[in-house]
């Protein structure tokens, strides 16, 4: 997991070969007046999600984590909490792996939280369990979604 500020884009920009091209659009977007919608950017390799999401409490809130692809978090309207544990501790998950919506959720509790204010992204890797939208109330965020 990486957690930064927007104007600190440039030291993750070779995770990937799509993160540069994603952080730079990004920047050059007002996701608080964008449509909620999927925005294509390359595809199914590399896409945005922007949504209006009721908030969650803690105990709502499921870990979930990804196969194929890197989340880039990024809330918009208000500070979001998010709650977080390493994959490879997790032993409860809930049904199977949907490999369709690239998505499995756990029971398991996070190991640590942390608030997220706009203006900052977290970027999650498939070794990283996260449970978004923890807060009240509801906020606009962006999920970039980078295929692995």
């Amino acid at each position: 997991m990486i957690i930064d500020s927007l104007k600190n884009t440039k030291p993750y920009e070779h995770i990937h070969p799509l993160i540069k091209k994603a952080f730079d659009y990004i920047k050059s977007v007002d996701f608080s007046i964008t449509p909620v919608g999927r925005i294509e950017l390359e595809g199914d390799r590399l896409y945005i999600m922007v949504s209006d999401s009721d908030l969650k409490t803690e105990t709502e809130a499921k870990l979930e984590v990804h196969n194929e692809y890197i989340d880039i978090q990024i809330p918009v309207s208000k500070p979001e909490r998010f709650g977080w544990s390493s994959r490879a501790a997790l032993t409860e998950p809930i049904g199977a792996f949907d490999t369709n919506k690239d998505i499995l959720f756990f029971e398991d509790k996070p190991e640590s939280y942390i608030t997220v204010s706009p203006g900052k992204f977290l970027i999650f890797f498939t070794g990283d369990a996260h449970a978004p939208c923890i807060g009240t109330g509801s906020i606009r965020k962006a999920v970039v979604k980078i295929k692995l």
